[in-house]
């Protein structure tokens, strides 16, 4: 088994499990469900403080006031995320303590594209939503069969798009310089954002494939690993569509 999530690696589902302590496929949908609603309560608590000082004080005051819990959501989010990768186990904890930290910057981004791109927040999130069940139900009908080559493909390319975004970070962080595939709106800026969309869509395959790989095999806090696993997946489309959707309402 492999995927390009690094919360979902090969070795994931091979620790024992005791007889009648294993994962379920509807253990681990309860949790991403638990985690996602962790993620809008984190995002809603950051919004509102966004909007509550736009009302006061203006866009600029308001955009200061989150910056510490965006900062505290992106690096804590990812501490935690690295902690969970490497100690399985832990994930009954750590997994809802990443989906809060992650709520907390996903809602200041969201404000800051809202405030910008009135109404473009809710399209993201229908759209994240209808991919999410498009693809579950493709994959369930087997439309879209999970070979190695598949895998092979959808990693290559995720590989080469992270290549890419650590490029631009430190292109940026160094020299000021920022990648025009991903910052700009053009023709090729839209192209290039599309692309990173269908690839964090076909990821969300393969979760689900590793995911039911690892029903009645795999120990059960692994139904909280898998739902974080999941929702790592889910942020990361959602943000590519956010990107996408202001590339197309700038122009």
């Amino acid at each position: 088994m492999r995927t390009s999530n690094p919360a979902m690696n090969e070795k994931a589902f091979t620790r024992p499990a005791a007889a009648g302590e294993t994962m379920s496929l509807s253990g681990a949908v309860n949790k991403t469900f638990i985690l996602l609603l962790l993620v809008l309560l984190g995002a809603g608590y950051t919004w509102r403080i966004f909007y509550a000082q736009v009302a006061q004080a203006g866009p600029q005051a308001a955009a200061q006031s989150i910056m510490p819990w965006m900062m505290a959501g992106l690096l804590g989010g990812f501490a935690v995320a690295m902690v969970t990768i490497f100690k399985h186990s832990w994930a009954p904890a750590t997994a809802p303590a990443y989906a809060l930290l992650e709520g907390l910057a996903l809602g200041g981004i969201s404000a800051f594209f809202e405030a910008q791109f009135p109404g473009i927040v809710i399209q993201a999130v229908a759209l994240t939503i209808g991919t999410l069940f498009a693809l579950l139900t493709v994959y369930r009908l087997r439309i879209i069969r999970v070979t190695e080559n598949f895998r092979l493909g959808v990693v290559a390319a995720t590989g080469g798009i992270v290549i890419v975004y650590l490029v631009s970070l430190f292109g940026r962080m160094l020299f000021g310089w920022q990648m025009p595939l991903i910052y700009e709106s053009s023709p090729m800026g839209i192209a290039f954002s599309l692309f990173v969309v269908v690839i964090a869509a076909l990821n969300l395959v393969l979760d689900f494939d590793f995911i039911e790989k690892g029903d009645g095999v795999a120990p059960k806090y692994m139904e909280w690993y898998a739902a974080f696993g999941l929702v790592v997946t889910l942020v990361w489309l959602y943000l590519e569509i956010l990107r996408l959707l202001s590339k197309l309402r700038s122009r």
